[in-house]
């Protein structure tokens, strides 16, 4: 019986050690979730991309840089009420609070993602690369969608 309790707290050691030996799977500092890109109608040179962009990190992220090999153009817009009338703005900077979440959704900020190099077409996924003011740099595959 010894013998056999012996045999449980070395089988249990070892695979604590293992395990702590063993790959993480670490989450991303942050995520861009449920995220894609409006189709392009015949004709058009700009669409735009929506998701939620969540810091999982213990500080904030500040980016200010955007880009994408399928566009000549990206950046970072808002639409805002004035006097009335929706406008679109280019927002140079967006902060994502640490453990915070970041709405981009029609109607509000938004990546403006301008001159196609390709065809964009519904069910393909373009990679966009966002780029903090620390230099760090995240990319996430966007879905093409008709909505």
């Amino acid at each position: 019986m010894k013998n056999f309790i012996r045999l449980i707290v070395v089988c249990a050691l070892a695979t604590t050690l293992f395990s702590a030996c063993g790959p993480s799977v670490e989450r991303p500092e942050l995520t861009f979730e449920s995220a894609w890109i409006r189709a392009l109608p015949p004709g058009m040179k700009m669409t735009a991309g929506f998701g939620r962009l969540k810091n999982h990190g213990s500080q904030s992220i500040e980016l200010n840089s955007y880009s994408s090999p399928s566009f000549g153009d990206v950046s970072l817009h808002r639409t805002e009420l004035v006097d009335g009338m929706s406008k679109m703005r280019e927002v140079k900077r967006l902060e994502i609070p640490a453990g915070g979440t970041v709405e981009l959704a029609p109607g509000g900020y938004h990546l403006m993602l301008m001159m196609p190099t390709g065809p964009v077409e519904t069910g393909a996924e373009v990679t966009v690369q966002l780029t903090a003011v620390d230099g760090r740099s995240f990319n996430f595959d966007l879905v093409v969608e008709r909505r």
